[in-house]
């Protein structure tokens, strides 16, 4: 018999300790911790940001948010909120991402790609060798206010099944993602891992019902390895 894996599932935009550990029990492998941004649900201060991150028990991963763009700012950020790993939710030139590489040699890196065009699966291919993983998501860069996540859009997983396939770092797939499309994603672009916001959230809170129903849909989505 082979063995089977089933996605690795982030849920975003945890906003208190009683979220974390709600997540946490029903099956998440990491959680999304969104500090300042333009724009979008979820953010925090990072006073409270570091106190779920602490919280979080190993091997949870633990993810800033963040919409800073020079490598000082963001070491000073995290810094201040010690998570496992780092989102970096806005663009970040190369030479950026080479020194954070060596000011938190221990920190994974996560740079999100707004899958909009052909100039995304550029984008997220170029930049794949110099982070650990990339996040495909529905934001826009290019509105007067940006949007860097948390808008409840799907985007075009034609496109991300391509940069899935010829990425040289992991994959997570967000933007839209819920119980009943789920399935048809996963389907559709074979990601290492899924992210999610409002798709398990009710009146903007974590919902327990929702999320169980969401780890049983992605469960029952296994592959071959």
């Amino acid at each position: 018999m082979r063995h089977v894996s089933r996605p690795f599932v982030k849920i975003c935009c945890i906003s208190s300790l009683e979220e974390a550990s709600l997540a946490v029990a029903t099956g998440a492998s990491a959680l999304g911790l969104v500090s300042a941004m333009p724009s979008g649900p979820g953010i925090i201060d990072d006073q409270t940001i570091a106190l779920i991150a602490a919280a979080v028990p190993p091997p949870i991963a633990t993810f800033l948010l963040t919409s800073r763009q020079t490598a000082e700012s963001i070491v000073e950020q995290h810094m201040n909120c010690r998570t496992t790993t780092i989102q970096l939710v806005d663009s970040v030139d190369q030479a950026e991402l080479v020194k954070l590489r060596q000011l938190l040699p221990g920190i994974k890196l996560v740079q999100v790609i707004h899958v909009s065009n052909e100039d995304s699966v550029y984008q997220a291919l170029s930049i794949a060798p110099y982070v650990d993983a990339l996040l495909l998501d529905s934001g826009n860069q290019n509105l007067p206010v940006k949007e860097l996540g948390g808008t409840g859009r799907t985007h075009d997983w034609i496109l991300s099944r391509r940069i899935c396939l010829g990425a040289s770092a992991p994959i997570f797939l967000a933007g839209g993602l819920g119980i009943a499309n789920v399935t048809a994603a996963i389907s559709m672009v074979n990601p290492f891992g899924i992210d999610l916001c409002s798709g398990v959230r009710t009146n903007g809170k974590l919902d327990k019902a929702k999320l169980h129903e969401f780890m049983t849909v992605v469960a029952n989505n296994s592959f071959p390895v």
